[in-house]
């Protein structure tokens, strides 16, 4: 499917996808920018305080900001656990940070400036519930799936009513990779970021800690 360019803004409703590869300072950048618009958001509004806890819940308050967690939760992993209370203590009370797949969902009801953290890590929970690793079960309707789910998101993405901001990978950089599992990861998520580059109103590259403006 040819992305198709997103049409200027409503209201100051502003959609922006912020790129860049590992540690390139993508999420920092994004969260920076989600602080500047929960903050307008606040002298806009009079609306009451959240308590930044982690839920599965769609957004329902107004005021503070709505963090969308993709990553989930990986039993045995020191690591990632690490990588996610570094996360988690960086992000002001007044956000409310929610775990989940169904960013399309949330986007539809959000009420106040949103950031989804990250299309990588979503990209990679949908690919594993189409069986998009196996070359049968991606011939056998795997790859038609997969198309669905980004023709939700984008819609979801395009209809939003509220600031919005996504980090993703840039992961067509390096090598091709060996298995076929792995090349087909890469190009789907290059097709992803492709289609929402189009339907953002600006597209941030990351590149050691400095955002370059590309759209």
């Amino acid at each position: 499917m040819t992305p198709s360019i997103a049409q200027p803004s409503q209201n100051n409703i502003t959609r922006t996808l912020i790129l860049g590869g590992a540690r390139s300072g993508k999420s920092a950048e994004a969260e920076r920018r989600l602080t500047r618009l929960a903050d307008d958001a606040a002298h806009g509004s009079a609306g009451g305080s959240v308590d930044g806890s982690v839920d599965g819940s769609v957004d329902g308050s107004a005021g503070g900001a709505l963090y969308v967690a993709t990553g989930g939760r990986r039993e045995g992993d020191a690591d990632w656990a690490d990588r996610v209370r570094r996360h988690r203590e960086r992000r002001p009370a007044s956000w409310t940070t929610v775990e989940t797949t169904d960013v399309a969902g949330v986007l539809r009801g959000a009420t106040r400036p949103v950031l989804v953290d990250c299309l990588t890590l979503w990209l990679t929970a949908m690919m594993d519930e189409v069986g998009a690793w196996d070359d049968e079960a991606w011939r056998d309707g795997g790859e038609r799936e997969l198309a669905a789910r980004f023709d939700e998101l984008e819609a979801a993405w395009r209809g939003v009513t509220v600031p919005v901001l996504a980090v993703s990978n840039e992961v067509g950089l390096g090598i091709v990779p060996e298995s076929a599992g792995v090349r087909r990861f890469r190009d789907e998520q290059g097709r992803l970021n492709q289609r929402i580059a189009a339907a953002s109103d600006a597209v941030v590259l990351m590149v050691a800690g400095i955002a370059v403006a590309v759209k």
